[in-house]
């Protein structure tokens, strides 16, 4: 799910968020990458966490809106699905999900380049999702023995 090979700090040696840049190539999976990404524009956590999102819609719903479309090369496919990420209403791309998803990309598409996302915000609203759904906070998870058939 993440490859780390791209991370990078987000932070300099001195503890200073890194700067603003633009004109920088795609880094990532178009498919998942933020806006951001497909702009040119540096990525920061904001761009993770939309880059998140997507691939949580992605599990959920076995596809994106943007997963077929096709160009005459690389740079004309990743900026068709620019656009569709551009003029694509958050709505409509969690329409039939809950509605923590909607909630989380609004968030997350909204936060500044240097801003310190809400972790715990985001956190309780999965959170609450997953009590209203009926699950127990039990730890235990499918890949420990417990015992349990399956």
């Amino acid at each position: 799910m993440i490859d780390f090979g791209l991370a990078k700090n987000y932070k300099d040696s001195t503890g200073k968020h890194i700067s603003f840049r633009e004109n920088k190539g795609l880094i990532g999976t178009a498919r998942y990458a933020s806006l951001n990404a497909h702009l040119g524009r540096e990525i920061s956590r904001r761009d993770d966490l939309e880059s998140i999102g997507y691939m949580l819609i992605y599990f959920l719903v076995g596809k994106l809106p943007w997963q077929d479309l096709q160009g005459n090369d690389k740079n004309q496919k990743y900026q068709k699905i620019a656009e569709l990420k551009m003029k694509i209403p958050t709505s409509q791309l969690c329409q039939g999900l809950p509605p923590q998803f909607e909630t989380y990309l609004n968030y997350v598409k909204n936060l500044d380049f240097m801003e310190d996302p809400d972790y715990k915000y985001l956190k309780k609203q999965f959170r609450i999702l997953f009590v209203e759904n009926g699950y127990d906070f039990d730890y235990n998870y499918d890949w420990l023995d417990t015992g349990r058939t399956r």
